[in-house]
């Protein structure tokens, strides 16, 4: 397993491993990396690679034809080529049949599709970038199931970046912990390293095994603590800034919704997270709550305390300047949203836009920058930043313009235990000022320090619940 603070370089080694890095183009090159005593970019024949973004990694438009794409391109005899593809698909627990269109999956559903495919190609070396980020704890635990029985099955030795250490230990025999420089913080055994050197790596940003410790790390440095939130008083239907009646949107040439008949409210003042396993439609349900796309079914409406005299018109139909005033969305891929080439300017856009004076324009960039430790990229092109830092800028970007409403999809995707925390505290700070944030999240801990209430998504509909129970 490979550890490290957000942008410590972990992505980076699993990219030079997998012979994707060229030292003439991708930047300076110090010492010497082999795979199998070859070059990596020689051996790329054996190494199998997982992205952290796994529609980066889709190039077909059918699920099955992306599995097989592979296969094919190492020359595998045909016959050979489908009883692989099945097996994979079933080894990841794929939801669906070899038919399924990629851009119908959901991020998590994308994922196993990408672990799929690799696995389809039987690697001698499996390189896993954050392999259960956007998974499901079910789907999750199912993946590492499958990775495991690979281990056992073919001998391949695996590299592992995961966040969810605690559930990856057992299929871990090795731990190498990265320092923000990239050099070698700790290498050993996972009982040695945790316990000999567990203080260390927490004030690194290191996620630990040790679930009660975090929690209570969570209670003593979030702006709000989990008893707190139990007591706040229920906020009242005059304070709902937007409304969801019988909600629903089918993806066009879908067989099935992705939503069915959702109603809820957010309501200023409170954070509600949407959890549920994968391709339930929690960011389809988010998209549409966000005004990006009009439901198909249904009804969304906004109140006046959110748009004012604009009210009366459904928030997919405001301009694109109002919507983004009112409501902030942070996507899944934060590369979604990326406007400029440099971080500090990708922050600067929303405020200037507004006609923000340049000097507060200055003070809220630099404030954001510092407290997600971001500060030492902001000449950097946002594209170049690791997952972790890339999914930071995201939340800024969305937090600095002060929209009522911040819609997010997997806010704390990977982070380390630092960054974590300050993303939950601005958060918290934002539904604390009066503002409305959505969260949808896979990560309990999310749930268990931020949210008021939680609507569980299945198959498309949603229970809603009256308040968090802890």
């Amino acid at each position: 397993m490979l550890l490290g603070a957000s942008g410590a370089g972990k992505s980076t080694l699993l990219l030079a491993l997998a012979g994707l890095l060229d030292p003439a183009n991708a930047g300076e090159a110090e010492g010497s990396l082999t795979v199998d005593g070859l070059d990596p970019r020689d051996a790329r024949d054996r190494i199998g690679l997982v992205l952290q973004d796994p529609e980066t990694q889709l190039v077909m438009a059918r699920s099955g034809d992306d599995v097989a794409f592979g296969p094919e391109n190492h020359a595998v005899p045909p016959k050979a080529i489908w009883p692989r593809v099945d097996a994979a698909l079933a080894a990841v627990r794929f939801p669906y049949g070899r038919d399924r269109r990629t851009d119908w999956l959901s991020g998590g559903e994308q994922q196993r599709l990408a672990l799929a495919g690799v696995l389809a190609l039987s690697p001698r070396l499996l390189l896993l970038d954050e392999p259960t980020a956007n998974l499901d704890p079910a789907g999750a635990g199912l993946v590492r199931e499958a990775l495991t029985a690979v281990q056992r099955e073919t001998g391949a030795t695996t590299i592992l970046v995961e966040h969810r250490v605690a559930e990856a230990l057992p299929m871990v025999d090795r731990v190498v912990v990265l320092e923000a420089n990239a050099d070698v913080l700790v290498d050993g055994p996972p009982a040695e390293v945790f316990s000999r050197h567990g203080d260390r790596l927490a004030q690194a940003g290191v996620w630990m095994p040790d679930p009660p410790l975090f929690n209570q790390l969570v209670k003593a440095q979030t702006s709000v603590t989990a008893t707190e939130l139990i007591r706040r008083p229920a906020t009242s239907d005059g304070d709902a800034l937007l409304i969801a009646t019988d909600v629903g949107f089918r993806h066009r040439g879908a067989p099935e919704q992705a939503v069915c008949d959702v109603s809820t409210a957010l309501r200023a003042g409170e954070a509600l997270a949407v959890i549920g396993p994968n391709g339930s439609g929690k960011s389809t349900l988010a998209t549409v709550l966000a005004g990006l796309v009009a439901p198909t079914t249904g009804v969304v409406r906004a109140t006046r305390k959110l748009a004012g005299s604009d009210a009366a018109t459904p928030p997919h139909r405001w301009p694109a300047a109002e919507l983004a005033d009112r409501i902030g969305m942070v996507f899944q891929d934060p590369e979604h949203q990326f406007l400029t080439e440099r971080v500090h300017d990708e922050l600067a856009f929303g405020p200037s836009r507004r006609g923000a004076a340049a000097g507060e324009v200055r003070r809220r960039v630099d404030a954001l920058l510092d407290r997600l430790h971001l500060t030492h990229l902001a000449e950097a092109n946002p594209f170049t930043l690791s997952g972790g830092e890339k999914r930071r800028l995201s939340v800024a970007t969305a937090l600095i313009t002060e929209p009522a409403l911040l819609v997010l999809d997997e806010p704390t995707f990977g982070q380390d235990r630092r960054t974590w925390l300050e993303i939950i505290d601005l958060l918290a700070d934002h539904r604390d000022s009066g503002g409305a944030v959505l969260a949808v999240t896979h990560d309990q801990a999310v749930v268990n320090s931020l949210a008021d209430r939680v609507l569980t998504m299945d198959r498309g509909r949603a229970a809603d619940s009256a308040e968090v129970v802890r």
